[in-house]
């Protein structure tokens, strides 16, 4: 075969991409994330060396353990910097961030706001089942309040964040929201977020069957719930009709309700690089460094 002859590869099927077999309880919300997220990757013709799945902690962050790929289980509320370092340095990847809603909004609550505010390009997928599953019930920043759990036996509280708004103050240049429930719609919002240059996040309502059972019932259909999709004449690019539009009682909406062309921050790092490469671009890597040497003295 000729040093130049082009390879064929076969698209990727299902079974080339479990690594593992998911160990979540029976019903999980995060079993239809983890088939979307296969689906995602068999659309787009990815494979495996193309593809980064970065977590933290929690029943959601155990994400990398089932991809056949690039993937890491990192600190609780720390797979956004370190995700962040890989999207820097491996620009080539297409990168996508898993976590639940204690490990991104509690523990990795400060991170999540610079990530945004820098607009980092990733997609950050948040499964938010309101109660922290994986250590056995205990109230989470999204529990409502009047929530039973094993911190907050009388019930909580505290006054629940809310993910959208919290993003869209934040930074973020995308922000959706969706339901395990639909997978359509799911689908679509993971796709329009790795479109998206720039941070994508996307709230995903997902159910905890064990520990709290029909807490998104309203936006259920098939439970009697309704599932309201953005209104068509909402403009996304309109930060103060976003933030108005994420506000909405609960279930409120479901869609794309913010979304913003602004240079990444990998956009901005090539700038910065170009210019001072321009200033070396006749010098030897170790003059480069010498130069820097004598700087110093």
């Amino acid at each position: 075969m000729s040093a130049t002859a082009e390879i064929t590869r076969e698209p990727l099927k299902k079974k080339d991409l479990a690594a593992d077999h998911p160990t979540w309880c029976p019903g999980c919300g995060d079993f239809s994330v983890l088939a979307l997220y296969f689906k995602l990757i068999q659309n787009r013709g990815i494979h495996h060396e193309k593809i980064a799945t970065v977590a933290g902690i929690g029943c959601s962050s155990r994400f990398p353990y089932f991809v056949q790929g690039h993937g890491v289980h990192f600190i609780h509320g720390r797979a956004l910097p370190f995700a962040t370092g890989i999207a820097m340095s491996r620009q080539d990847l297409d990168l996508f961030v898993f976590g639940g809603d204690g490990d991104a909004f509690s523990i990795g609550g400060n991170h999540f706001t610079h990530c945004a505010r820098k607009n980092v390009n990733l997609t950050y997928v948040v499964m938010d089942n309101s109660v922290y599953g994986l250590t056995k019930k205990q109230t989470s920043p999204t529990s409502p309040i009047g929530f039973k759990s094993k911190t907050d036996m009388w019930g909580a509280v505290d006054q629940p964040i809310n993910p959208l708004k919290q993003a869209i103050a934040g930074g973020a240049t995308f922000v959706a929201r969706t339901t395990h429930t639909n997978p359509k719609h799911l689908l679509a919002m993971m796709e329009a977020a790795m479109d998206h240059n720039g941070f994508g996040f996307i709230e995903c309502l997902s159910e905890c069957t064990e520990f709290y059972n029909g807490a998104f019932d309203a936006s259920n259909p098939r439970k009697g719930g309704e599932f309201l999709e953005v209104p068509e004449d909402h403009d996304p690019t309109n930060e103060t009709e976003a933030y108005d539009l994420a506000g909405q009682p609960f279930p409120g909406h479901f869609g794309i309700v913010y979304q913003v062309d602004r240079p990444s921050k990998q956009d901005r790092e090539k700038t910065i690089n170009a210019k001072f490469m321009e200033k070396t671009k006749d010098l030897e890597a170790h003059q480069i460094l010498q130069q820097n040497f004598d700087k110093m003295k």
